[in-house]
């Protein structure tokens, strides 16, 4: 059997015209939200970024093949099927080989957009250092795959869920330069503030593209991570994701839960504690970043 990628039409006819493509993850349609919500959100995502100009190319893997921009049928297919796999990076060669269908994590996601050609993806959360991964060495793969994957990724941070000082430290170690978008703070995700500053900036969408070439033509092969903050009108209340994320990690200890148990854990505790709002809260972040997301595919484009 072959290991195969798949290009849309569309996203290869706009790639060879140098018009705006903007890749989109499937994670969040096969594992991020509930059904039906989740086929509903990733439409609307798709009509936001043709309505600023540029096509999106979600990225997922269907019977082995990895495919760089979905049909409205093969988005459906993996938005049905409660039984698809998540698939990173180093997922790919055995899903080929096999023939599994699957939603791409950020990893596998920005590897097959880099492949296609597409500079720029947008996706919610990154992955980051788990907490007590100084035990665990409990790491996301995203990581090290940013680490050697030159596209600029648009993200609203890290869920506050992980280790965020340890998440930015190790971006540092691996080079992967992080501006914020108009602002100074690193984003948390469910809040437009972590706690934890950015030491750079960018304050529009042709900085961020001029600073992705600047990379280029001083030879730096690392992703650029632009941070983008949930509007403040859109985040989960300061004080209710505190109190839930803190209740969170009580309920974590006295479980007794480690390694990689550990976020799944939490994550579902502060959705627990947080019912609806923190889901709309994802939505919002997501839209948000496919709002930014295309318009510095369009920057990189014009």
């Amino acid at each position: 059997m072959s290991i195969t990628m798949r290009i849309a039409h569309e996203v290869s006819d706009a790639l060879a015209a140098g018009r705006p493509v903007l890749a989109c993850e499937s994670t969040i349609v096969t594992h991020g939200l509930p059904r039906p919500r989740n086929l509903q959100v990733a439409r609307e995502a798709e009509e936001l970024v043709r309505s600023l100009g540029a096509v999106p190319a979600t990225i997922g893997v269907l019977d082995g093949e990895a495919v760089v921009g979905l049909s409205g049928a093969e988005l459906d297919r993996l938005a049905g099927d409660a039984g698809v796999a998540k698939l990173s990076a180093r997922d790919l060669p055995v899903a080929a080989a096999t023939g599994v269908s699957g939603g791409t994590t950020v990893a596998a996601t920005a590897h097959l957009a880099h492949r296609a050609g597409i500079r720029v993806f947008a996706t919610g959360g990154l992955g980051g250092v788990h907490r007590g991964a100084s035990t665990t060495f409990d790491e996301s793969a995203d990581l090290p795959a940013l680490a050697r994957l030159p596209i600029v990724v648009v993200s609203a941070g890290v869920k506050s869920v992980l280790d965020v000082p340890a998440t930015l430290e190790r971006l540092e170690t691996l080079g992967i330069p992080v501006a914020g978008y108009r602002t100074d703070a690193f984003p948390g995700f469910y809040v437009a503030d972590s706690g934890h500053p950015v030491t750079q900036r960018v304050e529009s969408p042709e900085q961020a593209a001029t600073a992705w070439r600047a990379a280029r033509e001083l030879g730096l092969d690392a992703a650029l991570l632009v941070a983008n903050p949930v509007p403040v009108e859109h985040q989960l209340s300061p004080a209710e994701h505190d109190a839930a994320l803190a209740d969170a990690l009580a309920a974590l200890g006295a479980a007794g839960i480690t390694g990689q148990d550990a976020t799944p854990f939490l994550l579902q505790r502060v959705r627990d504690a947080t019912g609806d709002r923190s889901l709309e809260v994802n939505v919002a972040v997501y839209r948000n970043n496919m709002t930014l997301g295309a318009r510095i595919a369009a920057a990189l484009a014009g």
